[in-house]
């Protein structure tokens, strides 16, 4: 080896500049292995590669080379995740004791209101009737029916009752109603039409009324020891004056007394030959005049 020579000019530079950067890579290399700070140092290791997944059970492979620190030798941190997802399951919600479900409520038809079929009119026209109003406790009387198409099998029925029928004409027929028929205020329905019911006609009707009736009061009774009819005392309720009648006398225009007793006093209608009996009373106090009223006519008849 050829011995430098520091006389030369320039060959004394050379070995300084040698020197410096021997100096300098010494320091380099001291930094980086050992480092300035007051603890040890690891070194810095190479980036392994990122290993395969490996399956269950599988021992990994060594890597060549020296032997790596603690850290890098745990290959576990370093194997790649693999996430697999899974479908999420909320839980069952617990159940609310206040919350419970409401059927809705059925729908309603509307309710449809079917056409009426007209009904076809009656085959036997029933026109009028005479008389249409009579007074109840009348007696027996006769009932007159007008209309058209009658024929003699027609009956006259009342109240659905069959009545016996005279048959004049298709326009006339006529019945006898009982007194039994109208005993009693209220509307009577009639009408006209064969017992099977082939031939019928529309409803006609009766109007049943109730008579009129005395506006008296019997209040007392005078009995004479000596052969003198009795006499009755009765008060007339509008201007509460006290009549005293006979038997046979006619009292209010229509009513005449048939009997004098001491329980009751019988008048007559003498319209309408219906009976009305009246029970003593003790009436109103306040009696007014004592008068006399219209006297028996001896042409009167006094049967009722």
């Amino acid at each position: 080896m050829q011995r430098v020579d520091l006389n030369k000019p320039g060959e004394k530079k050379k070995v300084i500049s040698a020197g410096v950067l021997g100096l300098a890579a010494l320091v380099v290399l001291y930094w980086v292995f050992i480092g300035f700070d007051s603890g040890p140092r690891t070194t810095a290791a190479r980036p392994q590669p990122t290993p395969s997944p490996q399956r269950a059970g599988q021992t990994p492979p060594r890597p060549n080379g020296p032997a790596a620190s603690a850290d890098v030798q745990d290959a576990s941190k370093f194997t790649e995740i693999i996430y697999v997802t899974s479908p999420y399951n909320a839980p069952e919600a617990k159940r609310n004791i206040f919350a419970y479900y409401e059927p809705p409520p059925k729908p309603v038809a509307a309710a449809s209101t079917p056409t009426p079929t007209p009904t076809p009119p009656p085959p036997v026209l029933l026109a009028s009737v005479s008389p249409a109003n009579v007074y109840a406790r009348t007696a027996d009387f006769k009932l007159e029916i007008a209309g058209d198409k009658f024929t003699p099998a027609m009956r006259v029925y009342v109240d659905g009752r069959e009545l016996p029928t005279a048959y004049k004409n298709p326009q006339q027929v006529s019945a006898t109603i009982p007194a039994s028929f109208i005993t009693n205020p209220g509307t009577r329905t009639v009408s006209v039409r064969t017992p099977d019911n082939q031939l019928f006609s529309n409803d006609g009707s009766i109007n049943v009324a109730a008579p009129p009736t005395p506006n008296f009061t019997y209040i007392g009774i005078i009995s004479p020891q000596s052969r003198v009819a009795d006499t009755a005392l009765v008060q007339d309720r509008n201007n509460k004056n006290i009549l005293s009648v006979y038997k046979g006398d006619v009292i209010g225009g229509r009513f005449r007394v048939t009997s004098i007793s001491d329980k009751e006093l019988v008048l007559v209608d003498t319209t309408l030959k219906i009976k009305h009996s009246l029970a003593m009373t003790e009436g109103d106090k306040a009696a007014g005049a004592l008068s006399r009223p219209t006297p028996r006519v001896d042409a009167e008849d006094d049967e009722p």
